[in-house]
């Protein structure tokens, strides 16, 4: 069963299955760096009922959903978060409940254990995948305006990075997202309230829904941003209403000269303009490959990835929100897009080099990643 075939009838999970089965021993060794997982989309079914039993509270899917009172019942609602091929031409309706389900995500976390516990969920699922380093967005305005303080969260995470580092030989740092339907000054008084914590977090980002809010509305926080020291990035959703020019923006206007770095941007291939405008910025992208499965016309995501690739665009490959993703985490994305693309192990060390490359990790710890992964590539191609 060829690809398109397979997703046009709803079958991710089985495609998931056909690759792992490939066991492709290369993908799963080669030193990984992953820029783009949203910690809050990394909460699987599993995680929700064990915080909401921990601390006592009432577990729905969406805010004024049915309350579900088993595992079971919380893995078949979350089951059906996941998009029908049928239901593609409704992206917007799906765009909602999937932004929905996962705000509603965030009601689970309470204490700073439950940070920690998070955490360390998603460094273990990681270091089994062979990550050294990672980059974790995460959304402060989605827990404060429950009443949780800065501290819980960020001493949470912060003993979380810790012991990845020291356990399981995982270093990270922590990007904060702004929610873009949020309003600026919203982002602005976050942004202040973050700077005591200045010492895991490496980044500034925004996500959330972009209908009607462009990149420059931020202008004034991330220009801020960037003069404090802090490294630039911003969500380009894909098939989002004026997606081209907001990837311009993104690339070269936000902060007086453009990010560091564009998250998504895949509608970028379908224009040259932008194409050349991203080389000579020499802007990274994060692309998700099984997150666009959601939207994105199978026969055309392939292809618009390569094109990014082919024209020298430093492109990283990651697992955006695996819980929502069929349990796909940035293994599943390596190989799928090695399947979509026709990657060899070539390029796979092209897109794990870029993705070391682009990071903001420090210059040792970009350099004994990239080092390492050419002794895994020995390894597997010694040389004759």
């Amino acid at each position: 069963m060829g690809i398109e075939e397979a997703l046009g009838v709803g079958l991710r999970e089985k495609l998931k299955d056909d690759l792992l089965a490939a066991d492709d021993k290369f993908a799963l060794h080669v030193p990984k760096v992953e820029l783009h997982v949203h910690i809050e989309g990394t909460i699987t079914a599993e995680l929700r009922w064990k915080f909401t039993q921990r601390n006592g509270t009432k577990l729905r899917i969406a805010k004024n959903g049915p309350e579900l009172k088993s595992l079971a019942e919380v893995q078949a609602a979350m089951d059906l978060l996941r998009p029908d091929p049928s239901r593609m031409e409704n992206n917007k309706e799906e765009t909602f409940q999937f932004f929905e389900a996962y705000f509603e995500g965030f009601e689970c976390l309470k204490t700073k254990e439950d940070y920690f516990d998070l955490a360390m969920h998603y460094f273990e699922h990681a270091a089994t995948m062979n990550v050294r380093y990672v980059e974790i967005f995460w959304d402060p305005q989605g827990h404060t305006t429950r009443g949780i303080s800065w501290n819980v969260m960020m001493d949470g995470f912060r003993e979380a990075s810790k012991q990845a580092e020291e356990e399981l030989n995982v270093k990270s740092a922590w990007i904060m997202c702004f929610l873009r339907d949020l309003s600026t000054e919203s982002a602005m008084e976050h942004y202040k309230a973050a700077l005591p914590y200045r010492d895991i977090i490496v980044g500034i980002g925004l996500d959330s829904n972009e209908m009607d809010r462009p990149p420059t509305l931020f202008e004034e926080v991330f220009s801020l941003a960037r003069r404090d020291g802090f490294k630039l990035t911003m969500h380009c959703d894909v098939g989002s209403q004026n997606t081209h020019e907001h990837i311009r923006q993104a690339a070269c206007v936000v902060a007086g000269k453009g990010l560091d770095r564009i998250d998504h941007g895949l509608n970028a291939a379908e224009k040259q303009d932008l194409i050349d405008l991203i080389l000579k910025q020499d802007v990274g992208m994060t692309i998700c490959p099984w997150s666009y499965l959601r939207h994105e016309t199978y026969v055309e995501l392939g292809p618009k990835i390569r094109q990014l690739y082919d024209a020298g665009i430093k492109i990283s490959i990651n697992s955006d929100d695996p819980a929502y993703m069929e349990d796909c985490w940035i293994l599943h994305n390596f190989l799928l897009v090695k399947h979509l693309c026709g990657f060899d192990d070539k390029d796979v060390i092209v897109l794990a080099k870029n993705a070391v490359n682009i990071s903001w990790a420090k210059s040792v710890v970009k350099q004994d990643i990239l080092e390492e992964i050419d002794v895994v590539y020995e390894r597997f191609y010694p040389t004759q």
